[in-house]
């Protein structure tokens, strides 16, 4: 491995570990800390008044902090390295559907990192090297 290669591997390792870090905590706090019902209730009368269905925001609650969650660990970890960013990408793009039509002014702070760094993540998906699916596959 020639040293532009090896860096671009470094590169991949350490923005999805990034990433995977940042999902895993938010998730975590989601599911354990602050738990789903309790984002469902903090939603719920956005929701009510904008005639959206309780099943749709429970069903999207428990997808966002279960992906997020589990598909921080599969970052962090390299397992099904090539999947596990589109799934991510899908769970950015409900809650950026979800807060857009909630809230069509709402602060981008948050997600937008994540988007630039799972953008960079996939750019970077030929270069991955250091992770569980190189062990397993070898």
């Amino acid at each position: 491995m020639n040293q532009p290669e090896l860096n671009y591997n470094i590169a991949e390792l350490f923005v999805r570990c990034f990433l995977g870090i940042l999902f895993i905590f938010q998730g975590y706090d989601k599911l354990f800390v602050v738990k789903v019902k309790n984002v469902v209730n903090a939603f719920h009368h956005e929701t009510d008044r904008k005639h959206i269905p309780d099943f749709l925001l429970v069903f999207t609650s428990y997808f966002t902090s279960i992906t997020e969650f589990f598909g921080g660990i599969l970052l962090v970890t390299g397992l099904f390295h090539q999947i596990v960013p589109v799934i991510l990408a899908i769970n950015l793009l409900v809650v950026a559907f979800a807060f857009s039509f909630l809230r069509p002014m709402w602060d981008l702070q948050h997600v937008f990192p994540r988007v630039v760094l799972l953008t960079l993540i996939l750019l970077l998906s030929n270069y991955f090297y250091f992770g569980l699916d190189t062990l397993i596959l070898k």
